[in-house]
């Protein structure tokens, strides 16, 4: 079973997708920043619908795997974190404009982004998964001929699902969806027939919310990673601090915490 903690802050994440709006949000961590008058912030930006990698419990407060990580990664170079919510598809723009330092978002390295910012070392490995309906009779890719497929925007699944039916003709019909929390209820209102995700996500909602689901075999994640503008300083900084995390074994407590089935 996945731990308690993706339980909780899953629930608490469809059970805010509604309220959601498009503004950016601060939470606790970035008014703990406004107080400090000697640390320097670290701006770090997040799309707060991703359970497990981030998400808000039922009291708002930000939670998850990358805000543990970059909790740690704050306190380790002498930062103040502050930390800015807004949609997946914003948040390379906003390393590209200098207005945060970081992301942190279950982000996958890939190389088209690499075009645009600056990679850690990959911190997590997963894949992707199609997630259905139990009674959909969906469980391979061929299956979803002529079906409604919800991706999140600015995803490399919404690339990868763009790719099957422009590269491979596939008839899919496409519905991108700015929050992951959206779109798992359109999936189960059945105003689609799948959604296709990062696979460790989507391993929760197949237990928590009673889904069924697929890996992807046709594509190999390259993995998840700290985004940075191009040039950043933090970057080695930040590699340091991810291995030094890895061989004293507090990335596998917080892999074991967040992440392990």
């Amino acid at each position: 079973m996945l731990k308690n903690k993706w339980m909780l802050t899953g629930m608490a994440s469809l059970t805010l997708a509604l309220g959601a709006c498009g503004a950016e949000e601060a939470g606790p961590a970035e008014e703990g920043a406004a107080e400090s008058e000697e640390a320097e912030v670290l701006e770090m930006a997040t799309s707060a619908d991703y359970p497990p990698y981030e998400s808000r419990n039922a009291e708002g407060e930000f939670v998850g795997f990358d805000i543990e990580l970059a909790e740690y990664i704050a306190d380790e170079l002498g930062r103040e974190l502050e930390i800015t919510d807004m949609k997946f598809d914003g948040l390379v723009g906003a390393l590209q404009a200098g207005r945060v330092d970081m992301v942190l978002a279950g982000m996958n390295a890939t190389e088209e982004r690499k075009e645009n910012v600056e990679f850690s070392t990959v911190y997590h490995n997963s894949g992707e998964t199609f997630l259905t309906l139990p009674d959909a009779g969906i469980s391979s890719i061929e299956d979803l001929e002529g079906r409604t497929v919800a991706v999140q925007l600015g995803t490399m699944q919404q690339n990868t699902i763009e790719a099957l039916v422009e590269e491979e003709g596939m008839d899919i019909e496409i519905k991108a969806i700015d929050d992951a929390g959206l779109m798992i209820q359109e999936l189960m209102s059945g105003r689609v027939d799948a959604a296709y995700l990062d696979t460790t996500a989507a391993t929760g909602f197949i237990e928590e919310q009673g889904l069924a689901g697929f890996e992807d075999p046709t594509v190999e994640s390259p993995g998840v990673a700290i985004a940075f503008p191009k040039d950043s300083e933090l970057v080695d900084d930040v590699n340091e601090i991810l291995a030094e995390a890895e061989e004293s074994g507090y990335l596998e407590e917080l892999r074991n915490e967040w992440l392990v089935e």
